[in-house]
């Protein structure tokens, strides 16, 4: 038997190769970080050459240092940053204009024209999600509009749009010589132009959007056949038989099979998504819905997701922008060396705020500040906005009726013991780590595996997730009440700014 199974990780800020074994262990990692392009306040913008360079890089690092080639490789799994934006020509490869980054807010007078008298809602009974700059379908039709004769020849056929799974797809599996121009169910559902029922392209939507059909990639099942890699001495003959947007790759490798099954990524921004099943729920309280996944020959499965832009990034911020720290880790030393966060408050809105308010025209703002706060007040208040960020979107599942007993997490930030100890404190319930914490990428080699025969069921996946660390509240109620509304009080602050 094949002894591996090989996940393309392509992030906001990295592209990654994880080789994993049957156990669901890591073998060995590539990675590379990309450069984060900002043209303009708002804008974020991605080279996508520079991707697929990294991610050929990194395939060949992850294979190097495992010692492995091709034939040791059952499957490759993709999962990508979602509603990131590329457009490129078919017959060159050559990409039309940079992708524009899911954060990016640029597309707001585009939203606003098509929310028209029908308002944010207008779409969303079809595709589950309101207007906003977001999702994809904005930022194509912005690409189209701003790039000279790019409508044209999108409507001729000759240009093609995908999130970064389908770029990378497209050019694992051959580029201009005959690359598969193919999408899954989870990433299709992010660009608000997918009917969540039929699981197809809505054309009067894409109409509306001002969208060529012709531009659109192929909607397959998550888990299932995508092509096999023909780049010489790049795993050539390998399948690609699983894609998963990085959220929904993150609850497969968090094994949330199950309706009511939850989990948070703590990434550059933070997602928490919630099991519905085969049942398409709709929020009441500014959640999104969402395809959680789909198996080749079943129905799919939906989730309600609460979606913050800026958690991770906020420490970047503080990094590269302010200079408070050299690294991402010394925040949390930087944060240990104050009792709390001085009444301080950082409300992280540099694009707008996502769920549960949806919030184009807020902008981050830091409240509370007095002269005894100092840097480790405002290090903490920034680890402290991501577990804030983190009880708006639980308390708006709860509100529609899912409410967690305990909640799972993943991603770069978990590591942070601080942060995971205010988290359970400030939701009242206990913070639950998997002990490998890579379950985005595990959960992109599960879809691979899974179509490989690598691994014959999702309760053979269910045998390899292990608890890793568990965090219990501590806090008084009290408290906890208190500093949430002190949270809501700064929030407040940052709307109608833009």
């Amino acid at each position: 038997m094949t002894r591996f199974v090989l996940a393309i990780d392509q992030g906001t800020t990295s592209t990654r190769a994880i080789i994993f074994d049957h156990a669901g262990l890591v073998v060995s990692v590539g990675q590379m970080e990309h450069r984060q392009i900002c043209p303009r306040a708002g804008w974020v913008e991605h080279d996508p050459v520079e991707i697929w360079d990294n991610t050929r890089q990194v395939i060949a690092v992850a294979l190097a240092k495992a010692e492995l080639s091709a034939r040791d490789i059952a499957g490759i799994g993709i999962t990508n940053q979602r509603e990131t934006t590329v457009v490129w020509d078919k017959a060159t490869g050559v990409p039309v204009y940079n992708a524009i980054v899911w954060q990016d807010a640029r597309t707001v007078d585009y939203v606003e024209a098509l929310a028209g008298d029908a308002g944010m809602e207008r779409f969303r009974a079809v595709t589950g999600l309101p207007l906003n700059p977001y999702f994809s379908g904005t930022k194509i039709a912005w690409i189209l509009d701003h790039v000279p004769g790019a409508r044209q020849r999108a409507e001729d056929g000759e240009l093609l749009f995908g999130t970064t799974d389908s770029w990378v797809l497209w050019n694992l599996t051959g580029g201009a010589n005959g690359g598969q121009h193919r999408t899954d169910v989870t990433n299709a559902s992010r660009t608000n132009l997918m009917d969540l029922r039929t699981l197809e392209w809505d054309r009067e939507i894409t109409a509306a959007y001002g969208v060529p059909p012709a531009v659109l990639p192929q909607i397959r099942p998550s888990v299932g056949e995508f092509g096999e890699v023909s780049v010489e001495g790049l795993l050539a003959g390998v399948p690609v038989l699983g894609i998963l947007g990085d959220q929904q790759a993150a609850t497969f490798g968090q094994c949330a099979f199950t309706p009511g099954d939850a989990k948070n990524t703590y990434g550059t921004g933070c997602f928490l998504l919630v099991n519905t099943g085969p049942k398409v729920v709709f929020s009441k309280a500014g959640l999104l819905t969402t395809v959680a996944y789909q198996l080749a020959g079943h129905r799919p499965r939906y989730a309600l997701e609460g979606s913050i832009a800026v958690t991770g990034s906020l420490v970047q911020w503080l990094r590269d922008n302010l200079g408070l720290i050299k690294t991402a880790p010394e925040v949390e030393t930087l944060a240990l060396t104050v009792e709390d966060n001085g009444g301080a408050y950082v409300v992280p809105a540099f694009s707008g705020l996502f769920a549960p308010y949806w919030r184009t025209d807020a902008r981050g703002v830091i409240t509370g500040l007095t002269r005894y706060v100092n840097k480790g007040h405002i290090a903490r208040a920034a680890l402290e906005a991501t577990a804030y960020q983190t009880r708006d979107v639980l308390d708006a599942a709860a509100a529609d009726g899912a409410a967690l007993n305990e909640l799972r997490v993943d991603g770069g930030m978990v590591g942070n013991a601080l942060l995971m100890q205010f988290q359970a404190d400030i939701l009242g319930v206990d913070v639950v780590r998997p002990q490998v914490a890579e379950t985005t990428a595990l959960g992109a080699a599960y879809a691979a595996g899974l179509a490989a025969g690598y691994w014959d069921s999702p309760d053979q996946l269910r045998a390899n997730w292990h608890e890793g660390g568990r965090w219990p509240p501590s806090m008084p109620a009290s408290e906890r009440e208190y500093l949430y509304s002190q949270w809501q009080k700064a929030v407040r602050r940052s709307l109608d700014w833009a």
